[in-house]
C-alpha cells in the first residue's frame, strides 16, 4: 500500500504560514500558492503550519480558508486541513445532518476503516460536534442497514486470527442467510461480516464458494437489495482489496454520477497518505484509463489542479 503525499523535505512551517497569509490577502486569493503548499505537505505538516499561522496572525487558518475560498476548490483546501479522524468525522456529520442522509458516504467510511481509525473517528466526532456518532447513526438510518453500521462503528473486528474449521461453519451460515433471508439470518450475516478478522473472512469467502458454487458478492446481490446490500458488498470488497474498492468507487463517482464531487474529493483526501498510489494502479488496471486522465476530463480550473496534485500524476498519465 502506498500513498501519493509524503512529508516535504526541508520543511519550514513559519515560511509556509507567511506565504499562506500573503496568498489569502485581498479580494482575490492566490490559489496557485495555496495549492502549491497545502497539496505538497503531509497532514501532520499542515497541522504545524496551522499552529504557526495562528501564532503569527492570531487567526485560524481553517477559518480563513472557509471564508476566502468557494466552490469545490474550497472543499479540497478545507478538507486537507483536517487530521484524518477529524475529516472522517466531518464527512459523516455532514452526510447525516444535511437534507436527507448520504448513505454512500456512511458506507465508504465505515466499511473500510480499521478498529483504530474508527476509535479515533468516534472521539473526533464527539469533540467536534458534542454528539455521539453511534447515536446519530441510529437516529438517521433504519433497518438492517442501521444495525450493520452500528455494528461496524463499535470498532471491535477481530484482528489477525484465522480458523479454517470456524470459517467452514460461518460459510454455511452465510449460505443459509442468502437462502432464507429472515431477520435472524440477516443479523447473523452482518455479525460475521462486521466482527470476523479480514484473514478469517478470506477463508469464509473461499468456503462459501466451495459449498455454494457462487461468489459471495453475486450471492449478496441476488438475495438482498438497497443500502443493506450495498454495505455488505462494500465490506466484502474491502476485505478482498481495499484499494480496488476505492478505485471502483471513484470510477462510479466519476462516470455513473456525472462526477460526484463530494465522493471524489473525500476518497482522494482520505486515502492520499494511505493507499492512493495503489488505488491509482488498480484504477488503470481495471478501467484502462488513468484516474489522472479522468479527473482532467471532468474537473477544471484550480479544483482540477488541486485534485491532480493530490493524485501525484506521472507523465504517462496525461
Amino acid at each position: 500500500m502506498q500513498g501519493t503525499i509524503f512529508p516535504a523535505p526541508n520543511f519550514n512551517p513559519v515560511m509556509d504560514a507567511q506565504v499562506l497569509e500573503g496568498a489569502l490577502q485581498g479580494f482575490d486569493c492566490d490559489k496557485d500558492l495555496l495549492l502549491d503548499i497545502l497539496t505538497q505537505r503531509s497532514g501532520a505538516q499542515r497541522q504545524v503550519i496551522a499552529e504557526a499561522y495562528q501564532g503569527m496572525c492570531g487567526r485560524d487558518l481553517l477559518g480563513d480558508l472557509k471564508e476566502k475560498l468557494s466552490g469545490h476548490f474550497k472543499d479540497v483546501m478545507v478538507g486537507l486541513m483536517y487530521p484524518p479522524p477529524s475529516y472522517d468525522a466531518h464527512e459523516l456529520w455532514h452526510a447525516m445532518k444535511g437534507a436527507g442522509t448520504e448513505e454512500n458516504c456512511l458506507i465508504d467510511i465505515l466499511a473500510s476503516r480499521t478498529n483504530g481509525e474508527i476509535f479515533q473517528m468516534r472521539e473526533a466526532y464527539y469533540m467536534q460536534y458534542s454528539s455521539d456518532l453511534q447515536e446519530d447513526i441510529y437516529s438517521e438510518t433504519s433497518g438492517h442497514f442501521r444495525d450493520t453500521l452500528v455494528n461496524l462503528v463499535q470498532g471491535t473486528r477481530e484482528e489477525g486470527y484465522a480458523d479454517p474449521a470456524v470459517a467452514a461453519q460461518d460459510a454455511v451460515v452465510l449460505w443459509e442467510a442468502c437462502q432464507q433471508r429472515t431477520g435472524e439470518h440477516k443479523t447473523l450475516l452482518q455479525v460475521i461480516l462486521c466482527t470476523k478478522s479480514y484473514q478469517q473472512l478470506w477463508l469464509v469467502f473461499q468456503e462459501f464458494q466451495n459449498i455454494s458454487g457462487q461468489d459471495i458478492v453475486d450471492a449478496i446481490n441476488e438475495c438482498y437489495d438497497g443500502y443493506f446490500q450495498e454495505l455488505l458488498v462494500a465490506i466484502v470488497l474491502c476485505v478482498r482489496d481495499k484499494p480496488a474498492y476505492f478505485a471502483y468507487r471513484l470510477y462510479s463517482a466519476i462516470h455513473d454520477f456525472g462526477f460526484h464531487n463530494k465522493t471524489v474529493i473525500r476518497i482522494i483526501i482520505a486515502r492520499s497518505e494511505i493507499d492512493l498510489m495503489t488505488i491509482r494502479k488498480r484504477y488503470k488496471e481495471r478501467y484502462g484509463k488513468s484516474l489522472f486522465h479522468d479527473i482532467k476530463n471532468f474537473a477544471s480550473g484550480h479544483y482540477e489542479k488541486a485534485l491532480l496534485a493530490l493524485c501525484a500524476g506521472d507523465a504517462e498519465d496525461y
